[in-house]
């Protein structure tokens, strides 16, 4: 099974298009959106009716559940006083010009989703969230303790465990032992279709693909393609300077940060 994970896409409507065109040509059996769709740029409601058109499963992002309940407060971590005030502009903006229906498809989100394959008298479970199992808007990161995210995943009851919202896309596999039986989890940031922030202003997604003979016991049986795609992204940025929104924004998207 191949499966179609992506996330954050921020109100980027011409990386979204170019992700739909993308992905017609990788051939897949499913699809999901772990959150994100608004924010940062001017087409949050054209985000949201493109991704409610194809009924494509969608948990929510933080962003999404600041909008969704039409409060000034998106549960981003920003470290400094501009990143704060730039924010703040960019929520009081999204929340304006957000309509009723999209504003409401945004409230009834749910915050995971959870899917149980029985493969080879084994059970595989995926589970798929925005920030962590834990909190929506915590950042698991690269470079996080094994320990710290594994003991996440074991709580979490998660085989596989997708998210975004840190913007990185990473792999990790990480092996644990009981009883001389060792099994593996996976951790995979999905990264960001619209607003990647590893210094590639390509967007970005993943293919997921678990075979039959998949395995928990065996690392090499689930396997990750971290997949690039270019898209119009100064036309995206023209879109920004040209709204209330901060200038950063537009600088970021030209250097994928």
């Amino acid at each position: 099974m191949k499966i179609v994970l992506f996330s954050d896409i921020h109100a980027n409507l011409p990386a979204l298009e170019a992700f739909f065109k993308d992905i017609e040509t990788r051939g897949y059996d499913a699809i999901y959106c772990l959150g994100d769709l608004v924010g940062y740029n001017i087409w949050p409601n054209e985000v949201v009716q493109e991704i409610k058109k194809r009924n494509i499963p969608t948990i929510a992002g933080n962003y999404d559940l600041g909008i969704g309940r039409n409060i000034n407060e998106c549960g981003c971590a920003y470290k400094t006083d501009i990143e704060k005030a730039n924010g703040s502009i960019s929520i009081s903006f999204t929340n304006e010009i957000m309509h009723d229906a999209e504003r409401a498809y945004l409230r009834t989100l749910p915050a995971h989703i959870k899917v149980e394959f029985q493969l080879n008298e084994d059970k595989l479970n995926l589970l798929l969230v925005h920030g962590s199992p834990r909190k929506i808007n915590e950042y698991l990161f690269e470079d996080r303790e094994e320990k710290s995210m594994l003991r996440i995943m074991k709580n979490a009851d998660a085989d596989i465990l997708c998210f975004g919202h840190t913007h990185k896309p990473f792999h990790r596999v990480i092996a644990e032992t009981n009883d001389g039986v060792t099994r593996h989890r996976h951790a995979i940031n999905i990264g960001s279709v619209g607003k990647p922030k590893d210094n590639d202003k390509r967007g970005g997604y993943v293919l997921l693909n678990i075979k039959e003979d998949s395995s928990i016991l065996k690392a090499d049986s689930i396997t990750v393609d971290f997949i690039r795609f270019e898209y119009d992204y100064e036309k995206s940025a023209k879109a920004v300077e040209q709204s209330p929104l901060p200038n950063g924004y537009a600088d970021n998207l030209r250097n994928g940060y």
